[in-house]
């Protein structure tokens, strides 16, 4: 075990950093190193930026067009179901990812070591430009929530400086850009626990007006509504939009987990409490703010869809201003502001590193490996911020048309990583089981699954092909629309059957004998135990006086 170990360690680990892992022509892996990157995400930057980061603009401000096509009833059920179905994808992924934690590690890696180069290869530039597309998306949102405000500023400002400002900080050394996602993030937790304490509040007529809420909006205008067609056919319809378009909320949660791992200390330990914890925070965040939502916001208020101005389609802005609090509506606002700020620069970030990374394997153009002496690949960070530039329609279009056609190719986009996120666990479990490694061999073990990744990837599978279905209907049909629905299934196909036709002599997926489930092993292996010596238990005493406190830590995962 100690020759296999000292073998072992010096082969480098494929870090998004230093070495990044890929096929040749031959089929054969290759880790390729370079120290140009520089690490410098500290442990409380990491934990902040996975609980920051399921907390978007589209729980901020998509929920309002859910609301009011679906109704409560259906806006409620439909983020309980999606919060399953995602607790199904990451804690697939979680499995694989706790077994081999190599630093820098992203589901498109795993997708190249574990199922085939194609689809790690083409999940990677999925990522590159999607998330440069959010980055346009964010100062949508952004925009239409300063149109909220009475401005004669031209709209074509307000996207300058919000694309100035995120660029600017992108060219900054990441320890910067973490600190800053750091103090956003936190704004962003606190916002939304205040405003779950309100919408309780407002449910029992403490409002300025004393009114109590109840369920009396589940009644009045009702529970649920028809969509498309009438009758029974129309609540069907109505549940299965709000499925669909609700999952733009959760979009690329258990990727953002994956990712940030690679930052972790001691990863085969403390990733498997992040995927326990991230249940409540899917709870919390999103079940108990969808129901919250539709007890405090009528469904059928104009403000929701096109009748009023800006952020006023948040549905926690209506609620809060016609409730009477003065002063906090126009606070909210600049919170979401600061939200969709922060994502872009949280997303132009990631889309940036995903190019450097397949400029590393030598996917892309070698110039886009290129760093400058504070670690920042600085063309990378200029090619995929010309994605952004999107941004710029809002100034010949209205704002709630933009911000539709974003969120259907970005969802697009996140079926097909969440099917494929699926496919690399069934391909893990494949493997681990052809060559002898039984379940406790693995750090992390989910009750739920295969069972749960089995539903996950037939419901998202659907959700892809249904992602557009108005359009299918007599007279809805529109040609945005369409294309937005589902341009990324064919663009993310095109890319995949490119890449086999330059490597059509390698087989179409790896093995189960063949995926390499121990390079890298005894590395992490090592370090574990490392890790595991220089810890040191706490003073009893001050473990009792701070239990409290503690069990706090331990729920969010600060522990």
């Amino acid at each position: 075990m100690a020759a296999y170990r000292q073998q072992e360690s010096k082969l480098p680990e494929p870090a998004l950093a230093d070495t990044l892992h890929h096929s040749s022509g031959d089929g054969e892996n290759i880790e390729v190193a370079l120290h140009s990157t520089k690490r410098a995400i500290k442990s409380r930057h990491a934990q902040m930026l996975v609980i920051g980061g399921t907390i978007g603009t589209g729980l901020f401000v998509g929920t309002g067009q859910a609301l009011a096509i679906a109704g409560p009833a259906f806006l409620f059920s439909a983020y309980v179901v999606i919060c399953f179905l995602v607790y199904g994808i990451v804690t697939a992924i979680v499995e694989v990812g706790a077994y081999l934690p190599v630093t820098g590690m992203s589901v498109a890696y795993y997708a190249n070591r574990i199922v085939s180069p194609s689809l790690g290869f083409a999940l990677g530039w999925l990522y590159w430009y999607t998330w440069g597309i959010s980055v346009a998306y964010e100062i949508t949102v952004a925009a239409v929530v300063i149109s909220y405000w009475p401005t004669t500023v031209p709209v074509a400002i307000w996207i300058t400086i919000m694309l100035v400002v995120i660029i600017a900080l992108n060219f900054f050394p990441v320890g910067i850009y973490a600190e800053v996602e750091f103090w956003c993030a936190s704004i962003k937790v606190f916002t939304i626990i205040g405003l779950l304490i309100l919408s309780v509040v407002l449910f029992f007529g403490g409002g300025p007006s004393h009114t109590r809420l109840g369920f009396w909006y589940w009644q009045d205008p009702g529970a649920t509504n028809e969509y498309l067609v009438g009758g029974a056919g129309g609540r069907f319809c109505a549940f299965l939009y709000t499925l669909i378009y609700s999952c733009f909320s959760f979009n690329f949660s258990p990727e953002l987990i994956i990712i940030t791992a690679g930052e972790m200390k001691s990863p085969r330990k403390n990733l498997p409490k992040a995927a326990l914890h991230f249940i409540w925070r899917l709870i919390m965040f999103y079940a108990l703010g969808a129901l919250a939502i539709g007890v405090i916001c009528r469904s059928d208020e104009p403000a929701l869809t096109n009748g009023g101005k800006g952020a006023a389609a948040s549905p926690w802005v209506i609620a809060i201003k016609n409730a009477g609090i003065h002063v906090l509506d126009s606070i909210i606002n600049a919170v979401i502001i600061t939200s969709a700020w922060s994502s872009g620069n949280s997303v132009l970030y990631m889309s940036s590193r995903s190019l450097y990374s397949l400029a590393i394997a030598g996917n892309a153009p070698e110039i886009f490996s290129y760093c400058n002496k504070h670690g920042v690949p600085v063309y990378t960070v200029l090619a995929s911020s010309l994605l952004s530039l999107l941004a710029y329609l809002n100034v010949g279009i209205v704002s709630s048309i933009v911000f539709n056609w974003f969120v259907g190719i970005i969802n697009t986009a996140a079926f097909i990583s969440w099917v494929c996120c699926c496919i690399i666990y069934f391909r893990f479990k494949k493997a681990c089981a052809t060559q002898g490694i039984s379940n406790s061999d693995l750090p992390y073990i989910s009750a739920l699954q295969p069972w749960a990744a089995w539903i996950a990837v037939v419901a998202f599978g659907l959700f892809g092909l249904l992602n557009g279905f108005p359009v299918f209907f007599p007279n809805r049909f529109n040609a945005s629309d369409f294309l937005t629905a589902y341009i990324g299934i064919l663009v993310f196909l095109l890319i995949y059957f490119g890449h086999r036709v330059s490597v059509r002599k390698d087989p179409w997926i790896r093995t189960s004998d063949s995926v390499d489930l121990k390079t890298g092993l005894a590395d992490i292996l090592a370090e574990e135990e490392s890790d595991a010596a220089i810890e040191t238990p706490g003073s009893p005493a001050k473990h009792d006086r701070n239990r409290w406190l503690r069990r706090i830590f331990i729920l969010w995962g600060w522990d």
